[in-house]
């Protein structure tokens, strides 16, 4: 599987695969994610699982986008993950087209998940409503654009802010939300309806 996506996507035009590697120990010994913009990680590997390697890449690679792109769907493993910083979730079963699109989504500052993903995540943050959330104005604005998928800059320029004003808003959202990440926000947003249509 991993030799036949390698194929694809370095078939497509504005995309190259740098590396591939049957295990994160690999993967850190070659020292080239540092080259990267996106990682697509395997939860059940040989050695450090999935779910711990995305923490040690993030610590070592900030601005590195790690995907799961796995066939577990359980919530522990999906939740680890994302804590541990994934920003995305997407299921094997995914199509070439469908993971070429989520790794564009995922570089533009979007959070691509499997539907079913999606739904698992929506419905863990509704059994959680005992959140007093209280958004400005502003935020729910920001907050729906982070749902559609705008990066930060795009954010900026259609509500006529500063990136950095963005940024000091979503530090607060995800404060307010006790969200770690723009997925956990998006979640969070849509179960406790502040994000207006």
């Amino acid at each position: 599987m991993r030799e036949g996506w390698e194929t694809i996507l370095d078939f497509e035009s504005d995309l190259c695969v740098i590396g591939t590697y049957g295990s994160c120990e690999e993967a850190l010994e070659e020292n080239q994610l540092g080259k990267s913009d996106v990682l697509l990680l395997d939860i059940e590997l040989p050695g450090i699982h999935g779910t711990e390697g995305v923490k040690i890449f993030k610590e070592k690679y900030p601005k590195l986008i790690t995907l799961m792109v796995t066939m577990h769907d359980e919530n522990e493993k999906i939740f680890t993950a994302l804590r541990n910083g994934a920003v995305g979730y997407l299921l094997k079963k995914t199509s070439p087209q469908e993971l070429i699109e989520a790794i564009k989504v995922a570089v533009d500052g979007g959070s691509p998940m499997s539907p079913n993903i999606a739904r698992k995540v929506i419905s863990s943050f509704q059994k959680k409503r005992d959140l007093d959330v209280n958004l400005s104005d502003m935020e729910q604005d920001i907050l729906k654009e982070l749902a559609s998928g705008l990066s930060y800059k795009a954010i900026a320029e259609k509500i006529f802010l500063s990136v950095d004003g963005v940024r000091y808003h979503i530090r607060n959202i995800y404060q307010k939300l006790e969200a770690k990440n723009r997925a956990e926000a998006v979640a969070k947003g849509i179960s406790y309806n502040l994000i207006k249509s």
